[in-house]
């Protein structure tokens, strides 16, 4: 499912437009982006959580050459998906 998709799938089941379902949708990615930008962490109880993991400097190699290189280290976004969310697939 891309962008689009997800925008009419959204505004057929709440009943909205799809202009007002992308303006939620790009609200909502915002201040998710936002909040992990500052290293906080959003949670939506029944469905997950979105935070921020760190990832230390490492040596890596190039696959083609096999040279050594160094990764340096990183801030990365991760999400964990709730209970709920996990048996409603099962």
């Amino acid at each position: 499912m891309n962008k689009a998709e997800l925008v009419t799938a959204m505004a057929d089941q709440a009943g909205l437009s799809k202009k007002d379902t992308e303006k939620a949708l790009k609200a909502f990615t915002d201040v998710v982006a936002g909040e992990l930008k500052k290293g906080g962490k959003v949670q939506l109880v029944g469905f997950g959580t979105f935070e921020v993991s760190k990832r230390a400097a490492r040596e890596g190699r190039n696959p083609q050459s096999g040279a050594v290189m160094k990764i340096p280290a990183s801030t990365v976004p991760k999400f964990k998906a709730g209970k709920a969310l996990k048996d409603s697939l099962n």
